[in-house]
């Protein structure tokens, strides 16, 4: 064992000191040391003694050994340091170095106040070593010190550590070595973390990070590098550092109570007295709450840490203004300080008091350590020039911003306008160093995204806060514009340039930050759509996220802070309504009175004259003093009342009169106007004495004396007087002013001390300490916009003056605030206050990017310009801001140069790449933006073309595909554009010399050659275009494949829109948009079906548009890609009951149908044909296209374009039916429509019959399917429309089927061509149509039947008559016209009965169904009976006649009677009419000469007619034709009625009913008293035959229409009598026949005898005798005509019976005995009468009748007699009458039985 391994005895310490203290014997002067070196030996020997066997003594501060013992061991060392010698400490430095840390020996606490004070005094030798200037001895005193602080079982605090920090501080300024003081500064940085890190922790023993020196040095020092100084000191401390440690005593780490409580009290301990701290100073901290901490390392953190911020507010005297060694200190301390504020916890951050020992809450609060000493460190700082200083304020202000924010929020609203926005916006004069670091500070700042929001939120969203986030990016805009033209600036043309590049850096960062926050708040990932805030999840996120350095949030931090939660819209609020009271501030300073007109309107302030006062008062930020002044002046009411409230809100009690008008003039500037200072003066020593009412005598005391205070001021205070106003001039100048007395001249000498020493600040722009600190802080942070009011020079460093009296005031609030509740922090997490962001932000970016971009070549700059616009979309697109978004999309693509390729740079193309970035990232919220996007890619494309040499429009001339095709490489084509030269080529020459950017090309076509060098330049454009290649183009499209519905829909849209401008130019139409359209329908057509609706409503309308176009190779290629796209869409099947099919096929439709040019129409009916017969079974909704594709085509003016589509058609139909049938009816309908639109082909007469074979075949294929059943069952009470009103092709239904629906548009279809005007069409489509409803009708329900009966039948047959009339009249007009009818034009004879024969053959054949439909079936038919052809007529009645034949047997009553009645309201209709007809002749005037005749019957024809007659005007002549002609039809139309009717009812009479017998002779009755009448009408017959004598017409047949209605009612009665017995018996028919025959024979006697009516009537006279006038020529022949009907009647009075004809002879005797007096030209009348005369007389007779019987039989055969032989031979005579006449006539009244 060696000697040196043996020193020190056997323990611990004694190993560590025993070589130590050899070494200092050895070094030491033997003499002058002798002292130290007995010290040495006696402790070497008294450790040899000693061991760590033993237990150790707890109070002992040395390991193992006893307290006493620990003591003198340990003296020797303390003596080698106070020996001052190098020698002897350099080992005892060593020993004491080992102590502390090597091996954990020493312990406990050091201070100055501890009991164990050798460890003190050796701490404090060390110091004192460290201060003798010894360079070699400064490093192992710093190892020591440090060593001494780290050790985790030594606590140094209190005056101890101070002494450590102070010694360190010492070395850092008066080393001489660069070494060294890199050294010391590094030690104070470790020693600082070392001791705030324990604060935070509260503990000893924690993990402890090394400083990084190469930071220390990073503002200051950097000149002190020698060599590897840098490293070494690294290498120093992390020695130190990284030492083992020892065991450390876990009692050190628990709270130490540092007061004593004595009998209750709490007693302050004294050992802050000997610090280096003002007693004002320590006062000041002690009210404000500063107590001392619960715990001692945190107590000792805090202590430190002030006396840092103290030594960095210390400043140079008057004396030495330049004193390096203090600017030195400052810097070192806000070195410290940064290292701990960068470092620091949360401790830092919070408000919570620390709670101590027996729950006495007394505590520090930490955040207010930094508002107190920090705050107001920085704020004496900020005036100083020092750029050293400035770059650690700043960085300071970032560490407060990044970590403390939420507790400072008032401070940094302070800060930032001082410290950062003062020099941002110092654009001509600005120090380029303290811009450049403010500058990299915004960039950092930038950096946090959160930070970037907050501020936004709490200030500028903030009423009493400054616009921070607007004035930085403002301020940023204007140091990229630089200063303006034509100024001067100190700034070098490369300091511009760097500020310039770095402000658009910033502006980039801050969009991209904002970009970044939306980003989390979205989780653009996980959703496209912005989320409302919501508490709970927002905090979820705020506690999980984390800054850029790893460090939490900052309201994370403080849980205690008061910040909430805000909603972008309550935000909102607060922004507008701070915009709108800054506006009205604005109006105020302007012009008073409109502002505060304009505050009280938007409701800012009150209406009353006290709130407008506390609003001026309170001088609300940015209030004008002078202003306020100016305005209190007024003499206007409204403002006079406000200045008397203002004054009136002030309370001057006690107040001194100087002290009161100083208070008083402190918030406003005196007007200069006179009259306006004497108001307020006025008032103000009204309210002074009210205040104070024994002050002066009376109120004009005091208003005098306040103009002399005024006065004074003014006098002592302005340097233009010379002349000063003495005290005693004062004093003289104010005497009697006290109601004739004077003021106590000590009173006014003390007024005129005071406002000499301390003048009165009435002027805003006055930096005097009382003149409104407030407003001119205010002003500064940027509330008005005035920043001078500090005078920012860079010598300027006085403790008083303009910034010193601002500092104190400031300084002043910071205190005032301490301890009180803070201004709410707001934090956000919704994004909708990003919209308020970036309506702020977007101007400024969108210009400093412009116009950098425009203006720099610079190739970084440039780039982060793109990026700014890159990230500004992102923000604007995500946000849905339109305006801001098109506006920064259409800035970049304005960039790309792509419309003037002659002037592309680099940045050209960059901002090519930039535009496609943008498409790909945020593709998804361009919408409309999309636009100018795809007009760069397709004016890129024309670019490589042109580098390609191809045309411009080579692509129409290629089959255009549908895959991505690459194209060739451009050195070919580029070659070739360079062996062009100065060629003449339009396309080069336009885009040499470019065009707008709105233009559609990218140049304007032109005439000229094109220069040699502007080819060059052009073709190294291009070069430049070959860094985007085609993959990067492609990828735009192909990345459509990911973009959400909203986008890819306006992605369409605008696609859309590019490709059609390219297509429709006039000179070069492309289709590069249009094939990538194209490309994109592929990408996605995968898509489900919402999204594809929608982008198809879009590309349908361009197909479209496209398809017809004029320019006809477009529309071909455009039709032939939609064709191409629609084989490849039918692949995929689609489902029932969707419609996208047909959709996707409307295109063809519509351009099918609009389409002018002939190519096109042929092509698209060759691509549907083709399509359809290749994809048939896969075809579904796409039918309904398919069909009115050919609709269109079939009414093509082009013969092959019909022929073509029929001829598919007829394939569809005979192949491909099933496939039709199996989708929705529409479909059907509109393949019939189809087919009916060919029946109407006007090319051939083939296609048009075919067309309606088809239409059969498909009823066939219907029929056999039983498409068409709807069940048999009768009571099928569904109701069925068929045919809709507007639509009659498309039916509409409330509750049909399918198969019904199959069945409605072929009927409707067939139905409506009976209307057509070719007889062959009409002919096949009634056959057609009647065969299909006789041979397929048993499927129909009688629901269905009864609504296609109403529906489809009836209709056909609507107008008949009309048709019929006008298919003669047209053939009587032109024999091979058609008429133009629109509803269907005529039909002829044959169709008319074809048609009346089908609708009776199928009413025959399905009468169980139609039974109800007879009334209808009978109107039709009497409709045919009233046309004026004949034929028409016959058809009708061989129709009824074969009705009434097949079914009169079936027919029920009901249906007899509704056939009855509807013949009964056809005649009482026809009657009506003719009746109107014949009124017209009411007008007509007989000629006078045709007057004179008494009866008509005895004229002849050219007795009525004479020249006047024949001289009738035209209008009468047309007028009685019209007559005429319609009374014969008339007449024609009502016996043909009357026939018909008998006939249908002589073979079924048996079959009828009384009722309708009754409607019968109704009907007979009424048609025969009608035409009894119209012979009646004497006159009106007088007009009718002068009116045919004139016209050369035949009379109207009115006798013979008498005599057929009589006949025709007289056979139905004789066979109703006969064959309904039981009815006739009932109806008693037989006395109505006898009616009807009374009725005849009383007609037949009228017309025969003229007088005979007057002569019956007058029974009362006597018969007289006179000579009759013979009969006329006419009157013979109108008996003659009536002669048949009188016959008719006679026999049918015989024929009732002897017994029946008795019954009646009473009331016919005497009318036909008259009618044996009467001339008859014929014998039947004769032997008729004697029929019945033979049937009256041999009947049984009775008692009375004996009597009479001889009388009887004489007279029967004197009659007899007289009829058959006399009268024959013997002329008519009177006398003769009246001999034999008479006398029968009175013997039958005389024997008449009663």
């Amino acid at each position: 064992m060696s000697v040196s391994q043996t020193l020190g005895g056997p323990s611990r310490c004694g190993r560590v000191l025993g070589p130590s203290l050899d070494k200092i014997i050895k070094n030491a002067a033997w003499r002058k040391h002798s002292h130290i070196v007995s010290s040495c030996k006696s402790t070497l020997e008294k450790l040899d003694t000693l061991s760590d066997t033993g237990l150790s003594d707890p109070k002992s501060h040395v390991l193992g050994i006893s307290s006493s013992d620990a003591d003198f061991v340990l003296a020797p060392i303390l003596l080698a340091l106070d020996s001052n010698y190098i020698k002897v400490a350099e080992p005892a430095l060593e020993c004491i170095f080992k102590l502390f840390f090597s091996l954990g020996i020493v312990r406990g606490e050091i201070d100055s106040k501890a009991s164990n004070p050798i460890l003190y005094k050796i701490v404090e030798s060390v110091c004192k070593l460290g201060g003798i200037g010894d360079e070699s001895v400064e490093l192992p005193v710093l190892r020591v010190l440090l060593s001494a602080v780290r050790c985790p079982c030594v606590l140094i605090r209190g005056n101890c550590l101070i002494h450590v920090v102070r010694t360190c501080y010492n070395v850092y300024l008066g080393s001489l070595t660069g070494t060294n003081q890199v050294c010391a500064k590094s030690i104070l940085a470790q020693i600082m973390l070392i001791v705030f890190s324990r604060a935070e922790e509260d503990s000893m023993d924690i993990s402890i990070k090394t400083v990084s020196v190469n930071e220390l040095v990073e503002f200051t020092d950097k000149n002190l590098n020698e060599g590897s100084s840098i490293y070494n000191c690294q290498s120093f401390i992390s020695d130190v550092m990284n030492a083992s440690e020892g065991v450390p005593d876990l009692k050190l780490s628990q709270p130490i109570m540092v007061r004593e409580l004595q009998n209750g009290e709490i007693k302050w301990s004294k050992g802050e007295q000997n610090e280096e701290v003002e007693e004002e100073e320590m006062k000041e901290g002690t009210e404000s709450g500063s107590g001392v901490v619960s715990s001692k390392i945190r107590e000792d953190g805090f202590h430190v840490f002030r006396n840092l911020c103290k030594l960095s507010m210390k400043i140079s005297t008057v004396e030495n203004t330049d004193d390096q060694v203090l600017l030195r200190g400052k810097t070192l301390s806000l070195e410290l300080l940064k290292v701990i504020m960068d470092n620091g916890g949360p401790i830092w951050r919070t408000n919570e008091r620390q709670v101590i020992l027996y729950s006495v809450q007394v505590g520090f609060w930490f955040l207010n350590a930094i508002k107190q000493y920090l705050c107001i460190s920085l704020l004496k700082n900020t005036a100083l020039s020092v750029m050293s200083v400035f770059q650690l304020q700043c960085s300071i202000f970032m560490s407060l911003l990044k970590k403390f924010r939420s507790g400072l929020k008032a401070e940094i609203g302070i800060f930032f306008p001082m410290l950062i926005l003062r020099v941002l916006e110092n654009i001509l004069q600005p120090s380029f160093l303290q811009k450049m670091t403010v500058l990299n500070l915004l960039e950092k700042i930038a950096g946090d995204s959160q930070i970037i929001i907050d501020i936004f939120v709490n200030y500028d969203c903030d009423v009493d806060s400054p616009n921070i986030f607007e004035r930085i990016v403002n301020g940023l805009l204007k140091t990229s514009l630089g200063p303006p033209p034509g100024s001067t600036t100190t700034l070098s043309t490369v300091q511009d340039f760097s500020l310039r590049n770095e402000s658009v850096l910033c502006l980039v960062g801050i969009i991209k930050a904002m970009g970044a926050w939306m980003d989390q708040q979205l989780k653009i990932g996980d959703s496209d759509l912005p989320k409302s805030f919501e508490s709970d999840s927002a905090v979820e996120r705020q506690s999980t996220s984390f800054s850029e350095d790893g460090v939490l949030p900052d309201c994370e931090f403080n849980p205690e802070m008061s910040y909430e939660l805000s909603h972008a819209a309550t935000l909102e609020q607060c922004r507008a309504y701070k915009i709108e009271l800054q506006k009205g501030v604005s109006l105020f300073n302007r012009k008073p009175s409109k502002g505060i007109e304009f505050l009280i309107k938007t409701k800012k302030v009150g209406n009353s004259p006290e709130e407008v006062a506390s609003f001026l008062k309170n001088n609300t930020t940015g209030l004008s003093e002078t202003v306020i002044g100016d305005y209190l002046g007024e003499r206007e009411e409204f403002a006079l009342r406000v200045m008397h409230a203002y004054v009136d809100s002030f309370n001057f009690k006690s107040m001194d009169f100087g002290e009161a008008i100083r208070f008083f003039l402190r918030g406003f500037r005196l007007p200069g106007e006179a009259q306006k200072i004497d108001r307020i003066m006025e008032k103000f020593a009204e309210r002074y004495c009210k205040c104070n009412p024994n002050s002066f005598t009376s109120a004009d005391t005091a208003y005098v004396l306040a103009y002399s205070v005024i006065m004074l001021n003014t006098d002592a205070h302005n340097n233009m007087v010379k002349d000063k106003m003495t005290k005693s001039d004062f004093i003289r100048n104010n005497r009697g002013i006290d109601d004739g007395k004077d003021l106590p001249e000590e009173y006014l000498g003390a007024l005129y001390d005071q406002i000499v020493k301390n003048e009165i600040k009435m002027n805003a722009d006055s930096s005097a300490p009382h003149s409104k600190q407030a407003n001119s802080l205010n002003k500064l942070l940027g509330l008005d916009g005035i920043l001078n009011l500090v005078s920012w020079k860079q010598t300027e460093e006085k403790p008083l003056g303009a910034n010193g009296l601002l500092i104190r005031h400031i300084q002043e609030q910071f205190k005032a605030k301490t301890g009180k509740s803070e201004s709410v922090y707001h934090v956000v997490s919704d994004v909708g206050i990003l919209r308020f962001m970036v309506e702020v932000c977007w101007g400024p970016m969108l210009a400093a990017f412009s116009v950098t971009l425009d203006q720099s070549d610079d190739r970084l700059a440039t780039t982060q310009c793109l990026h700014g616009f890159r990230y500004a979309v992102h923000v604007t697109a995500v946000m849905g801001m339109q305006t801001q978004r098109d506006a920064f999309v259409t800035s970049a693509a304005k960039f790309t140069f792509l419309h003037c390729a002659a002037d592309m740079k680099q940045k050209n193309v960059d901002a090519v790449k930039a535009i496609i970035s943008i498409a790909i990232e945020d593709g998804n919220h361009l919408q409309e933006a999309w636009e100018h996007i795809l007009t760069c890619l397709s004016r890129i494309e024309h670019l490589q073309l042109l580098g390609e040499g191809a045309p411009a429009d080579a692509g129409l001339l290629l089959v255009p595909s549908t895959e991505t095709d690459e194209k060739t490489a451009k050195s070919v084509g580029l070659q070739s554009l360079k062996k062009k030269g100065s060629i003449r080529n339009p396309a080069v020459i336009a885009v040499l010399r470019g065009g707008s950017y709105d233009s559609t090309t990218v140049g304007i076509n032109s005439s000229g050659l094109a220069p040699p060098e502007q080819i060059n330049q052009l073709i190294a454009n291009l070069n430049l275009l070959e860094q985007i290649g085609n993959s990067e183009l492609n990828h735009v499209f192909e990345h459509s494949q990911r973009l959400n519905s909203e986008g890819i829909v306006a992605f369409v849209k605008a696609l859309c829109k590019v490709s059609m401008s390219e297509l429709q130019s006039p000179t070069d139409p492309r289709v590069f948009s249009f094939t990538k359209l194209v490309e994109i329908v592929h990408y996605n057509m995968n898509r489900i079906r919402l999204v594809w609706s929608r982008m198809w409503n879009v590309l349908s309308d361009f197909f479209i548009s496209v398809g017809l176009s004029k320019n006809l190779s477009v529309a071909i290629f455009v039709m032939d890609s939609l064709w191409q796209l629609a084989m490849k869409f039918l692949e995929h099947e689609e489902l029932a009951n969707y419609n996208f099919q047909n959709e996707f096929l409307r295109p063809f439709v519509i351009v099918m149908e609009k389409s002018e040019s002939t190519e096109i129409r042929e092509l698209i009916v060759r691509f549907i044909s083709q399509m359809v017969l290749s994809r048939a079974s896969n075809v579904k909704s796409g039918w309904r296209s398919v069909f009115m594709v050919f609709t269109a085509a079939a009414a093509d003016e082009q013969k092959n374009i019909a022929l073509l589509a029929f001829e598919t058609m007829g394939k569809i139909v005979r192949e491909h039916f099933p496939h039709v049938t199996e989708t929705e009816a529409t479909t059907f309908t509109e393949c019939v429509r189809c087919l009916i639109k060919f029946t109407n082909s006007r090319f051939n007469g083939d296609i048009s019959l075919n067309a309606i074979a088809f239409l059969r075949f498909c009823a066939l294929n219907i029929a056999e399917g039983e498409l068409g059943r709807t069940g048999k069952s009768s009571d099928d009470d569904s109701s069925v429309s068929v045919v809709d009103k507007d639509d009659p092709g498309v039916q509409s239904s409330t509750d049909i089927d399918d198969y019904v629906s199959c069945w409605v548009p072929l009927l409707t279809g067939l139905s409506k061509l009976t209307s057509d005007s070719r007889p062959a069409i009409q002919k096949s489509s009634l056959n057609v149509l009647f065969n299909i409803l006789k041979d397929h009708g048993h499927l129909f329900s009688q629901t269905f039947w009864i609504s296609v009966f109403s529906s489809i039948v009836l209709p056909i047959f609507n107008g008949t008559c009309e048709k019929s009339d006008m298919a003669v009249k047209d053939k009587q007009d032109s024999p091979t016209s058609k008429s133009p009818h629109p509803d269907g034009s005529t039909w002829d004879t044959e169709i008319s009965e074809l048609a009346a024969r089908c609708l009776v053959d199928l009413f025959i054949c399905h009468h169980s169904v139609l039974r109800p439909q007879i009334s209808n079936v009978i109107s039709i038919l009497i409709e045919y009976l009233r046309s004026s052809m004949k034929s028409s007529a016959n058809t009708a009645v061989t129709a009824i006649s074969r009705l009434t034949r097949e079914l009169g047997s079936r027919f029920s009553e009901d249906e007899w009677r509704k056939m009855f009645l509807a013949f009964k309201e056809a005649v009482a209709s026809t009657m009506s009419e003719f009746i109107t007809l014949i009124r017209t002749m009411d007008d007509f005037k007989l000629p006078a000469n045709a007057q004179s005749y008494a009866n008509i019957e005895t004229s002849s024809d050219d007795e009525l007619i004479n020249d006047d007659v024949k001289d009738l005007e035209d209008d009468n002549r047309q007028t009685m034709a019209s007559v005429i002609s319609g009374m014969k039809s008339h007449i024609a139309l009502q016996l043909l009625m009357s026939q018909v009717i008998k006939d249908s009812c002589k073979k079924h009479v048996q079959f009828l009913s009384a009722a309708n017998i009754d409607i019968v002779v109704e009907i007979f009755s009424s048609i025969a008293s009608h035409a009894q009448q119209l012979n009646a009408e004497t006159t009106l017959r007088k007009k009718i035959r002068v009116a045919c004598s004139i016209l050369e017409l035949t009379d109207p047949p009115t006798v013979h229409f008498e005599n057929k209605a009589y006949k025709n009612y007289l056979y139905f009665l004789q066979d109703s009598i006969k064959s309904n017995t039981s009815v006739s018996a009932e109806m008693n028919l037989e006395s109505q026949l006898v009616a009807v025959c009374e009725k005849i024979f009383q007609i037949y006697l009228n017309h025969a005898d003229y007088h005979y009516m007057q002569q019956r009537k007058s029974e009362a006279k006597p018969p007289v005798t006179h000579r009759s006038v013979p009969l006329a020529l006419g009157k013979k022949e109108e008996l003659a005509a009536r002669r048949c009907l009188l016959v008719l009647a006679l026999k049918a009075l015989s024929g009732l019976g002897r017994d029946s004809l008795r019954k009646y002879m009473a009331n016919l005797y005497h009318l036909l005995v008259d009618l044996i007096g009467i001339e008859h030209s014929s014998g039947e009348v004769e032997s008729a009468l004697t029929n019945i005369f033979k049937s009256g007389g041999h009947s049984s007779t009775t008692s009375y009748q004996k009597r009479l019987t001889p009388l009887l039989i004489i007279y029967e055969m004197l009659v007899v007699i007289f009829i058959c032989f006399i009268r024959p031979l013997l002329p008519l005579s009177s006398s003769l009458n009246s001999l034999l006449l008479d006398p029968m006539i009175q013997f039958t009244k005389a024997y008449q039985p009663e």
